[in-house]
């Protein structure tokens, strides 16, 4: 019995160990760039907050030569991590968010 409780605990030990080795298959937001540098990769939603270093970092977007529609009073089109985001300038609030097909 002794040998048993022992092999019992060995065993989970192990499995708990091949567990802990296996990579992160759950939600990351962080990511690499073709320099090998950290950046943060973040996907928003409609209704969030764009956080203003993203804001600052996104580049300001034609929505005429891209194609999407003309901006509200108080908003503005930015190419941020892949996506367009169309977000109030004063507030960082999304309204809305396409994905850039070409980048």
């Amino acid at each position: 019995m002794k040998t048993f409780v022992l092999a019992v605990a060995a065993t989970a030990l192990l499995v708990g160990g091949v567990a802990n080795a296996q990579p992160d298959r759950g939600y990351s937001d962080r990511g690499y760039d073709s320099q090998r540098s950290y950046q943060v990769v973040h996907s928003y939603n409609r209704g969030e907050r764009i956080e203003r270093d993203d804001w600052s970092r996104g580049q300001p977007v034609d929505y005429r030569a891209h194609h999407l529609r003309r901006p509200p009073r108080g908003y503005e089109w930015r190419e941020v991590n892949g996506q367009y985001v169309l977000a109030a300038v004063a507030t960082g609030v999304i309204l809305s968010i396409l994905l850039n097909a070409g980048h």
